[in-house]
């Protein structure tokens, strides 16, 4: 397929092109076009031309375009849902539900309108909050759900009157390729923009004075270079970045209930998700059953190629990844006790199965550091106050999970877990209507629900004397 740049409303070829590893084999298996810089500033222009006849048409004209949108990758699932497994490696299974949850985000924030709030209302006073949209806003989307996390940002700021210009991460670039394709068809020109390029653009992008607001999901790492870039012009910035999220068990659990949800929770997408559950703290006495259980589950599980139906888990996106894990895997041989796994698949690809490690000291790498793979470190603690003040001490604060019997006492210790979001006894239930996000070094801001939505536009209040 001869895929495109979208800017301006006009397919276009890039100023080169590059190709685009399937994970599975390690091999190209399509090609791209690349944007320079002088076609990143045309993208950046048309939405600025775009944005005020964009602005000023209404949430009804808005949102009946979101729905053609909509529409249009809904008539085109198959494809999105094939492209998106072969880009990405994850089971078919779930890239089918990666497209169906972009299309449902695009119906729902087509949907939502942000109205005016009346925060005073007196004899002598009426004040009211109203909102306004910012401009062109930079989706600056990850390799682990390159599609649904696009969606989300560009329905939102859509929604709420933005322009966009999106760029996706290098390694997965064609699903938003052809959400461009599908724009082009249905959208105002110049309303939604698609850039690719090799890791070079996006400081320039980030920094572009002509950038109302940056929507970034990634590492921490890149997120400070994001921040750094924005800083010149005080764009406004919503960053959602790296976890090292702990999963808590309380020794009131059944483990036969709780051991298949935890594994599902830390090797979902191979365990690439900023969310998933990374450090499992189990007291004590629980160690050895819960390790025996998810040992179980780690030899019945089929790693594979993502377009084989049977496949649960697919190959690492990415060869960086794949190396990172490689070391960590070894670095965890030395310090801990490995159950199962850690060994590298003999067959072309990226291939690592989940591997489960106990005994592992907390200074040790797999503890502190964001894995995004499937290596589960087990960690016995003999206390809740010590689980806590254990799971604490990161510097990331994305999510975590708490898992009891008694769900009042799970809520407490919920509580006291220093993150944007906490899950007692389920995991990565992200609903439309809620907001996420994270604290310390996690994110700036927040993504979805109504608070969500108000990271995209201005705010004015109006004061009246009466």
């Amino acid at each position: 397929m001869d895929f495109k740049l979208l800017i301006g409303g006009t397919l276009v070829d890039g100023a080169a092109r590059m190709p685009v590893i399937n994970p599975a084999t390690g091999e190209p298996f399509a090609d791209c076009p690349r944007a320079d810089l002088a076609q990143m500033e045309q993208a950046v222009s048309a939405a600025k031309r775009a944005f005020p006849g964009w602005r000023d048409a209404g949430n009804t004209a808005r949102h009946d375009a979101m729905g053609r949108l909509a529409d249009a990758i809904e008539a085109r699932f198959a494809e999105f849902a094939r492209t998106l497994t072969a880009e990405q490696g994850k089971p078919l299974a779930q890239a089918e539900f990666e497209v169906g949850g972009s299309i449902a985000a695009i119906r729902y924030f087509g949907a939502q309108e942000l109205l005016p709030e009346t925060l005073v209302d007196e004899a002598g006073s009426l004040v009211v909050e109203q909102y306004y949209p910012l401009g062109v806003v930079a989706c600056i989307t990850p390799w682990n759900f390159p599609l649904i996390l696009l969606a989300i940002k560009v329905a939102v700021a859509l929604s709420t009157g933005n322009t966009v210009v999106a760029k996706p991460a290098p390694t997965t670039p064609l699903t938003t390729l052809l959400l461009g394709e599908c724009a082009a068809a249905t959208l105002p020109a110049g309303v939604f923009n698609t850039i690719v390029d090799a890791n070079d653009l996006g400081g320039a992008l980030s920094a572009h004075p002509d950038i109302a607001k940056i929507s970034f999901t990634g590492s921490t790492a890149t997120g400070r270079k994001v921040m750094a870039s924005a800083a010149a012009t005080l764009k406004r910035l919503t960053l959602e970045l790296g976890g090292n999220d702990a999963a808590i068990l309380l020794d009131d659990v059944d483990l036969d209930d709780v051991a298949p949800k935890i594994f599902q929770a830390a090797t979902y997408n191979a365990g690439q998700v900023c969310m998933a559950a990374k450090r499992i703290y189990v007291p004590r006495q629980l160690v050895n059953g819960l390790c025996d259980r998810l040992v179980a589950l780690v030899q019945s599980t089929v790693v594979g190629d993502g377009m084989d139906p049977a496949t649960q888990i697919g190959p690492i996106q990415n060869r960086m990844q794949f190396d990172k894990l490689r070391d960590l895997c070894e670095d965890s041989k030395q310090q801990g006790d490995v159950l199962t796994g850690g060994e590298i698949l003999n067959r072309p690809g990226y291939f690592i199965p989940p591997m489960i490690v106990r005994n592992l000291p907390e200074a040790a790498r797999l503890v502190r550091e964001e894995q995004f793979g499937p290596l589960i470190p087990i960690l016995a603690y003999d206390t809740v106050d010590e689980a806590v003040t254990r799971a604490n001490a990161v510097e990331y604060g994305l999510a975590g999970t708490i898992w009891g019997a008694d769900p009042q006492r799970a809520a407490a210790v919920a509580g006291r877990i220093e993150t944007g979001t906490v899950w007692i006894n389920k995991h990565l239930d992200l609903r439309f209507d809620v907001p996420f996000g994270g604290v310390k070094q996690s994110g700036i801001g927040r993504e979805q629900g109504r608070h969500g939505m108000k990271e995209f536009v201005n705010t004015r209040v109006v004061s009246l004397a009466r």
